[in-house]
């Protein structure tokens, strides 16, 4: 049996001993293969679930969903790997499960940053945006400080630094949390509060961040509207520049069968869409409103609210993302894309009327209170550790303390995170669920005597989306119509008709509206050909669209 738990995170070794013992449990359900190599050398690895007895991977309408490519965000990979699991265990005793891995197929990156993520994991841990390699200089930067763990216990706190000039005090209601020092206040105690880590080059004076030499964002080095580093901090020299992008990029393009994708990020506990960088009003609104649909289908089983990047989580007002993921997802393949990121630790503490990032510019002390109530009730007191003296090597005395940002903000605490990703991975199969899917409707010979037979080919779009999944994929002729193809045995002839026919774009169901009477069949497409073959000869017929999948049935002419 596999051995997984999902109350910790894995280091690469321990995740690829996992995704194998999937693919040797479950042969006929999981591949495992590398789609590359990170910067550092490690396998980016891809488990590909689908029952392989119903028909290859390729064949099928696919769902992407990967996690963890920015370092720290470990919990990404674990919904990953409860996906996995979900889906291997779930078959055959799943009815549900059992007919999608029948009829479609997951394709699941759980560690796209895998050097990233061993440096969280890493007895003494450093936490770094997302990829190792040096970027934009290949030196470290010299002296100042140094985000790091000083003094070896495996967290990096904060430090609380007596100054007279410090911008903090101590809460007079809970002399754990630091308050902002009033305006125009004087005379009292003050802090400075900077990240735990050593100061290099100290003068006894001064302290600058150090910064660090791999400023790279993988996450903002897809192509759709990727810009230079002195617009978009992060982005690499080129789009795709970096390893792990590429491979990402690479896959997905040679695989024109998958429907949508999902990345899990942490931490908000919201959906995220696209568009990163553009208003609502750049989408087809038949686009807009299916996000939206999907969404609220989202927000109903995770609790999680939906919204646009663009509109509602962006880091600065004046600013916005570009080179992510979803954007490039929906804006140059053409498929409904999310961000999920798990856990709010804002939420978890019964703060339910808050702006995902405005409120760590500012939010009122009651919030702190509920917060420091909830580490202590529900965390054990592991979330907000209370300050303790230590010597610091180049400060002198100072105190550590304040929120263990990896335990209780960045990742759900490990004995919550089964509970946290659950409902997530059941929309993540869900939305798979709604994929298009190319069927059979009817095949018909007619003999019209002699040895000529008249043949007709139905086929149909039983899935929700249409064929071509978004309108944007039509407008930009990302995707293909379907095709039928007629493939006849030796000494047949084909009278009319033509050995290989564009049948176009089939609907789904998505689209139709209540009030306007259009369900018209335009989710179904004919072929005919008449064909002089002998008596008992056998005819292939073939039906695929790059997203829809492929079907193929034989005809006995008799």
């Amino acid at each position: 049996m596999t051995d997984i738990h999902f109350d910790r995170f894995y280091r690469h070794t321990d995740l690829t001993a996992i995704l194998h013992a999937f693919a040797a449990q479950y042969p006929h359900l999981v591949q495992v293969a590398s789609l590359g190599k990170s910067y550092e050398g490690r396998d980016i690895w891809l488990a590909t679930v689908t029952n392989t007895a119903t028909g290859a991977d390729g064949d099928k309408p696919a769902f992407w969903v990967d996690g963890n490519i920015h370092a720290t965000e470990l919990s990404a990979s674990t919904a990953c790997l409860y996906l996995l699991h979900k889906l291997a265990t779930g078959y055959g005793a799943d009815p549900d499960l059992t007919r999608l891995l029948d009829t479609r197929a997951f394709y699941i990156c759980p560690r796209v940053n895998p050097d990233g993520a061993e440096w969280a994991l890493a007895d003494k841990p450093r936490y770094i945006r997302s990829s190792t390699r040096p970027y934009p200089y290949d030196e470290q930067p010299l002296g100042g400080l140094l985000e790091e763990d000083v003094d070896d216990d495996g967290r990096i706190l904060t430090m609380r630094i007596p100054d007279p000039n410090g911008a903090w005090k101590v809460c007079p209601e809970e002399p754990r949390l630091m308050i902002r020092r009033a305006p125009t206040e004087t005379g009292g105690q003050y802090y400075r509060l900077l990240p735990e880590g050593p100061v290099h080059d100290y003068d006894g004076v001064t302290i600058q961040a150090e910064g660090i030499k791999e400023k790279l964002d993988l996450n903002r080095n897809f192509p759709a509207g990727w810009r230079q580093e002195y617009q978009q901090s992060g982005a690499g020299p080129f789009p795709t520049s970096e390893p792990e992008a590429r491979a990402t990029v690479a896959f997905i393009t040679s695989h024109l069968n998958i429907t949508g994708g999902i990345a899990f990020h942490t931490f908000s506990g919201v959906l995220l869409r696209p568009f990163d960088d553009r208003d609502d009003k750049e989408m087809p609104i038949e686009d807009l409103w299916t996000f939206q649909k999907i969404g609220a289908q989202g927000t109903e089983m995770t609790g999680y609210p939906n919204v646009s990047v663009y509109h509602d989580f962006r880091y600065h007002p004046k600013e916005v993302i570009t080179g992510g993921f979803d954007t490039w997802l929906y804006d140059h393949m053409g498929m409904f894309a999310w961000t999920i990121e798990i856990w709010s630790p804002q939420r978890q503490a019964g703060i339910t009327d808050y702006k995902f990032i405005d409120w760590y510019r500012e939010h009122p002390l009651e919030d702190d209170l509920k917060m420091l109530k909830w580490s202590d009730e529900v965390l054990e007191g592991k979330g907000y550790v209370t300050w303790y003296p230590f010597e610091h090597p180049q400060l002198g005395p100072v105190e550590l303390g304040g929120w263990n940002q990896l335990h209780a903000f960045r990742n759900p605490p490990p004995q919550f995170l089964e509970k946290e990703i659950a409902p997530l991975v059941d929309w993540a199969i869900w939305h798979a669920q709604i994929s298009p899917k190319l069927e059979l409707y009817e095949v018909k010979v007619t003999p019209l005597g002699g040895d000529a037979y008249h043949l007709r080919l139905v086929v149909h779009n039983t899935g929700w989306l249409p064929a071509y999944v978004t309108k944007n994929a039509v407008e930009k002729k990302i995707v293909r119509g379907a095709i039928a193809e007629i493939e006849l045995p030796e000494g047949a002839t084909l009278e009319t008709g033509k050995p290989r026919e564009e049948l176009g774009q089939l609907e789904g169901r998505a689209y139709k509206h209540l009030y306007f009477e259009d369900d018209y069949t335009d989710d179904r497409a004919k072929v005919e050909w008449v064909v002089r073959a002998p008596q008992g000869s056998v005819v292939k017929l073939t039906a695929r669209h790059d997203r829809a999948g492929k079907v193929t049935t034989e005809v006995l002419l008799k």
